[in-house]
């Protein structure tokens, strides 16, 4: 027999993390969301955050929502081994750490335990988690305006969650560390050239920007929702971020000034025509 050793923590010590699926309706379309799940160890808190991706930027979003939403931060935050934390397993507890999630622990200065690999036991608490957000928070099913209208019900579902557990919250909350003046910058940027239909291309969609950038080397700098497209320290254009592949984002302003020297192609422009 496999005997199993009781685990504990002091308040406001640990935070179990981990990624969950569900089904929910928005705008009247049924579509799989990924759930971020945080459960503190000692008063088991929990906190729940919708996202259409799992993909870093949302990782790291995640993670400075929730510790906002406690007021501070746990000392010890507690993983399987995702790989928008993990870039190897080595031997024992030794990890290579993806640089982005090693930046967010910087700004946060919290330490990061990971489990045995398909030990997901050993966080059993957040495990058991995402089961409890799907069956208590998100049945029976609603038709979600939007994301922000899904996080909003997520939010309220976390506060009466916190609200019955008021006693241990009340001293969780006194064992957390302090949160840093400003939030960190959760998102992931590259380099791009404008292209000469004026846009950039990023996680295999288009967005525009206006045309005079045409040619030159821009920043796009990409949160979970937004893509942002940066020279120097102006923003230069700014679109909601897209998940599928091949889709051409453009704003019609973009391409005005061109459109005034070639009215013709205004009949056939797709920044017209949308």
């Amino acid at each position: 027999i496999e005997v199993y050793i009781p685990l504990t923590a002091d308040w406001g010590e640990q935070a179990q993390l981990d990624w969950g699926e569900a089904v929910v309706k928005i705008a009247g379309e049924e579509r799989w969301v990924y759930l971020f799940c945080l459960r503190m160890r000692a008063s088991q808190v929990p906190f729940a955050k919708a996202f259409p991706t799992e993909k870093v930027e949302a990782f790291l979003a995640g993670h400075a929502a929730a510790f906002e939403w406690l007021g501070g931060v746990p000392a010890h935050c507690v993983f399987d081994n995702p790989k928008t934390a993990v870039t190897k397993i080595l031997a024992g507890p030794w990890r290579e750490e993806h640089e982005t999630f090693s930046s967010l622990k910087a700004h946060y200065l919290f330490d990061a335990d990971f489990c045995n690999p398909g030990e997901g036991h050993e966080k059993g608490s957040v495990e058991n988690l995402v089961g409890y957000v799907r069956r208590n928070a998100l049945v029976p099913v609603r038709d979600y305006a939007s994301f922000e209208a899904l996080n909003a019900h997520l939010l309220e579902w976390s506060e009466k969650e916190r609200r019955r557990l008021q006693d241990n919250w009340l001293k969780e909350r006194e064992g957390l560390r302090p949160l840093p003046e400003r939030p960190h910058p959760c998102c992931v940027t590259k380099l791009a050239v404008v292209s000469k239909t004026s846009l950039v291309t990023f996680d295999r969609n288009r967005y525009s920007v206006p045309s005079k950038w045409a040619g030159r080397t821009v920043q796009v700098v990409a949160t979970w929702d937004r893509v942002k497209v940066v020279v120097g320290d102006e923003l230069v254009a700014e679109h909601e971020r897209r998940y599928t592949r091949g889709e051409t984002v453009v704003e019609l302003e973009h391409y005005l000034p061109v459109l005034a020297w070639k009215p013709r192609a205004s009949m056939n422009a797709l920044a017209v025509r949308r």
